[in-house]
Formats: C-alpha cells, structure tokens, sequence
C-alpha cells in the first residue's frame, strides 16, 4: 500500500505534468492504532487522491460574463430619450425668449403711442370760437399719424392671437387713443366715437391673411372712462370763454356716460381698474355741474364777460318755467 505522497508523484508523472510546488500542501501523516479487523467487515478500500486542477500559470483570470448587450440597448435608450427632451426645452425656450423680446417692443410702442395722442389730445384743448375748424383739423391729421406710425406697429407685431397674450404690454397706450379719438369725435360733431369704428378704420393696416388687431371693450370702455377727465377741463375752459352752451352740452353727454357705465361696471369680470376710473369720473362730472351751477346762480357777475341776456335760464336744470 503506497503513501498518499507517493501516489500523487505516481498520477503526475503518468500525465507528463510537472507537479508545482505550491498545488498541495505537505501532507503530514499520523500514526493511528490498527484494530484487529472484524470477521464480518468489509475489507478496507485503498484511498485515492483527487487529481489537482489544471495549472492556471501564466494566463489571465477569466471575466464574469454580463449581458453587454443589454447594457448598451439601454444606454442607447436613455441617451436617446434625453436627447429628446433636451430639444423639446430647447424649443420652449426658444419661444419664450422670442415672446419676451416681442413685448418688450409693444411696451416700447405703447410708449409712443401714449406720448402721440395727448399731443393730439392738447391740440384739441387750443379749440375756440374762432379757431374750432383749423384745430380739429390738425388733431384729425395728428391722430392719422398716430394710427399708420404707431398703432401700424404695433398691428405688425400682433399677429393672430397674440393680441390677447400680450395684452397688458400695450393697453394705457390703446386706452390713450381711445380717449384722442373720442375727444376729437365729440368736439367735431357732439356724439361718442363707436368701438366698431375705431376697429374699422384698422382694417387696413395688417394683413388680410391673418387675424386683425381688435381692440377689445374692455380697453375701449377704459378709454372712455378717461374722457370724462378731459371733457370737464373743456367745460372749465369753454365757460371761461363764454360759451355756456356748450359747457352745458359736455355735462349732459358726461352724465350720460356715467349713467351708462354704473350699468356696465357690475357686470365687468376685471372691473377693479374701471371702478378706480368710475370715481374719478364722478368728480369730474360733479366739477362741470359747479361751474355750470356757479354761472346760473351768480350769472348777473358773469353777463359781461358771456355776453349773455339779463334773464337767466333755467332750462339747464330742467325747469323751464321757474318763479323768480
């Protein structure tokens, strides 16, 4: 019976492989009592060593394999679906910066607009007895600049719906029109300019194409609103010229404005700027009522300078036949 040694030098030799000195560790043997055998057992069976795993000197360590594949298809996606949403913000952005530039040139617009049409508006206040066709005249002109220069800008700028985006950039400088539009109006003819002819006559300044520039009633009725202020420096100026008349014309048509708008204002959904606009507009109708009040009731002080008769008249305050 061989030692354990022994045999393993025997296998390695058979296979033409040199035995390295590091495969088995020193096998130490140990001296154990031999019992006699039993008369029944089995013979004992001869131990044999395994045989030793291939050598591994001299080549490389082998990988876990992985799903490469897999990984890649995935990467892919992921860059792919990235790539994706970074042109969809890329997009965003790029309509944003576009709407941003744009209102900042219907700000810059609304600017002109407004500083044009008080200076139509302070042509109109040079109105007099003598001079009322050249000055309205002039203000009609001003005004027809107003709208090719200015509101053509802004007609250029709006196209299709944006009119309704960009609203607040350029509202004060259609409520300043407005306003330039309706004085002339009334100081030309006696009656209030209509929202559908302000719209009309922009028609011809965009292009047919697309949706024209409309301006909406709330900017309209703004501007109104803002023309009681104006009629009543008119009424102030036309008394101290002796035109009584008149001064009573623009009170009757300011109270019937503000009549009016105490209907409409309630029903308005944004109606926190018209109510701050329908005090004002109270003041200045109760300003035109004093001075026309101030002329009837002391108009004896006043008959050289209006040039009027020694008989007052009533008829402003709706009594005709008054007892004196």
């Amino acid at each position: 019976m061989l030692p354990l040694r022994g045999c393993h030098r025997r296998l390695v030799s058979l296979r033409g492989v040199t035995a390295p000195s590091l495969l088995l560790p020193p096998i130490t043997t140990t001296t154990t009592s031999m019992a006699a055998p039993h008369p029944h057992s089995h013979p004992a069976k001869t131990l044999r060593a395994s045989p030793p795993p291939p050598s591994t000197a001299g080549s490389a360590p082998k990988r876990s394999r992985t799903m490469a594949t897999d990984a890649a298809a995935t990467a892919h996606s992921a860059s792919a679906g990235c790539s994706a949403m970074k042109a969809e913000f890329a997009k965003h952005a790029e309509y944003l910066n576009t709407l941003n530039d744009k209102r900042e040139r219907l700000v810059k617009a609304s600017r002109d607009l407004t500083m044009n049409s008080k200076k139509a508006i302070f042509q109109v206040h040079r109105i007099s007895k003598n001079n009322k066709e050249e000055v309205l005249s002039k203000a009609e002109n001003d005004l027809t600049v107003v709208v090719n220069q200015y509101i053509g800008k802004l007609v250029k700028e709006l196209q299709g719906t944006d009119f309704w985006k960009l609203r607040r950039a350029y509202t004060f400088g259609v409520q300043e029109y407005v306003e330039a539009a309706t004085f002339c109006r009334f100081c030309k003819t006696g009656t209030l300019l209509s929202l559908a002819e302000i719209n009309d006559s922009l028609l011809e300044l965009g292009d047919k194409s697309v949706e024209p520039l409309q301006i909406n009633v709330l900017d309209y009725v703004l501007g109104v609103a803002d023309l009681s202020g104006e009629l009543m420096r008119l009424a102030i100026g036309r008394i101290s010229d002796g035109e009584v008349e008149y001064a009573k014309n623009i009170c009757a048509f300011v109270r019937d404005i503000y009549r009016e708008l105490t209907l409409v204002v309630p029903l308005m959904d944004d109606n926190s700027e018209m109510k701050k606009k329908m005090e004002t507009m109270l003041q200045s109708v109760v300003k035109i009522e004093n001075a026309c009040f101030s002329v009837h009731v002391r108009g004896s002080e006043y008959i050289p300078l209006l040039g009027s008769s020694a008989d007052p008249d009533y008829s402003f305050f709706g009594a005709s036949d008054f007892d004196q």
